[in-house]
């Protein structure tokens, strides 16, 4: 690293949160030769589901082809939302009234279950209910936001406040929009440290964690399931694949259904060097999370202890180095912030997100082996609650049950995993985008 502009002495090309929650380190052990469960994938889903299962006394392994937690999260930038993408009425049109108000409200669900969790388990992560300020990137799609939030369907409800241009600066230090929206129910958290009490709480309940093991072949033996990795063969009773983003990215011939169905996306986030309080009282005066109204959005907030901005964004279809992306963000954030021009940044890292065709998370059983993905950039809640779901419904409880039940999990005739139409997706979204759609 030589650009001493960009880049601070002590500058760290991965996730701002290791420095408090480094990837954890477990002793090598033997794998055992069976279990009820095995779960492959060791984020927030994994572990939702393995605690679960491990509490309802069922001999739980959980493997990952890294070390635990090294996805997305732990690499996140700790927004929880409601989740869903899909507005009311295009679900209807593809579900069904009853089937879309049932599919929404498991986003209201999910936000409402993981403050429970948290404060039930005494997790300590920085959870704070702070608000989203939803920002307008032009002065039409204030107006499409303000109609929105005010014709709010009945039963589906949220708190909100509209902040017009001419109080911008009461919530944010910008002049680049054009007012937006509070949402107030939401949410952050320290990911990494919520991940690692997780695991410490997976662990106490008796799960097996095995890092550095990844699942290359999965077969099916009578009743069981046969799971063949480099440390030797486990045999399942239940398996559940917990791998979002990273679905197929270590073993290619793992699951081929579930890689044809979700579309890898590369999320990049930056911390700046430390700054002085009054120029973050300045900037993020509320201490909220941050978005706006774009397709290719920005995402960003300050760090729990107020001393720098982690700002993220999808700024590459493609690029995977994080060199790379740090100075493409660092131009987005002094556009924002002018005065930030010159700030330099202390942490540069990526993780990979989920997507599907239908812009909807999905949970359900393939072929004999549990599933949930597919968060579309909205998995701290989501992951979690849906994992807790998984659990459930690999246990045959009726608390497995959700609105995304029996839903088909769409592909695209000719896709296998590799998003080859994402440059021109992204470039056709960043046109819109400028011309304020």
């Amino acid at each position: 690293m030589n650009n001493t502009s960009l880049f601070t002495d002590d500058f760290k090309l991965q996730s701002y949160w290791w420095d408090k929650s480094p990837r954890p380190t477990f002793e090598r052990i033997q794998l055992p030769d069976k279990c009820d469960v095995l779960i492959i994938g060791s984020g927030y889903t994994g572990l939702n589901a393995a605690l679960v299962t491990a509490r309802a006394g069922r001999s739980t392994v959980l493997v990952d082809a890294e070390d635990a937690g090294f996805g997305c999260s732990t690499r996140n930038g700790g927004q929880i939302s409601t989740s869903i993408k899909p507005n009311l009425a295009s679900l209807s049109r593809k579900h069904g009234a009853d089937k879309a108000f049932q599919i929404i409200k498991e986003g209201h669900n999910a936000l409402a279950w993981i403050e429970e969790f948290i404060t039930g388990e005494s997790i300590d992560c920085d959870f704070s209910v702070c608000g989203l300020y939803h920002a307008a990137h032009s002065a039409k799609q204030y107006e499409v936001l303000t109609t929105e939030v005010n014709q709010q369907p009945r039963g589906l409800q949220v708190p909100f406040s509209i902040v017009p241009p001419s109080e911008q600066r009461s919530e944010l230090g910008s002049d680049v929009y054009h007012g937006g929206v509070i949402f107030h129910r939401n949410a952050s958290l320290d990911p990494a440290a919520y991940h690692q009490q997780l695991l410490d709480l997976a662990v106490k309940a008796g799960v097996q964690i095995v890092p550095r093991c990844a699942v290359m072949q999965l077969t099916r033996d009578g009743e069981n399931t046969r799971a063949t990795t480099p440390l030797g063969e486990i045999r399942a009773r239940k398996v559940i694949i917990a791998t979002n983003g990273y679905t197929g990215r270590f073993s290619p011939g793992l699951s081929p259904w579930h890689r044809r169905r979700v579309i890898p996306i590369g999320s990049y986030i930056i911390a700046t060097e430390a700054l002085d309080k009054s120029v973050m009282d300045r900037l993020m005066p509320n201490d909220r999370m941050y978005t706006d109204t774009r397709k290719v959005v920005y995402y960003y907030r300050a760090s729990p202890d107020r001393s720098r901005i982690l700002f993220g964004g999808r700024v590459s279809s493609s690029e995977t180095d994080p060199t790379k992306s740090a100075p493409l963000l660092r131009s987005d954030l002094a556009r924002l912030f002018p005065e930030l021009e010159n700030v330099k940044i202390s942490h540069s890292w990526m993780g990979i997100v989920a997507y599907t065709f239908d812009s909807m998370a999905h949970i359900g059983e393939q072929d004999g082996i549990h599933y949930a993905m597919g968060y579309c950039g909205s998995g701290v809640s989501m992951a979690s609650y849906m994992g807790m779901r998984t659990g459930h419904k690999v246990l045959g409880n009726a608390e497995g049950a959700t609105g995304f039940d029996n839903i088909r999990f769409p592909t695209r005739p000719l896709y296998t995993g590799n998003p080859w139409f994402l440059s021109a997706t992204v470039g056709w979204y960043r046109y819109k985008d400028r011309l304020g759609r």
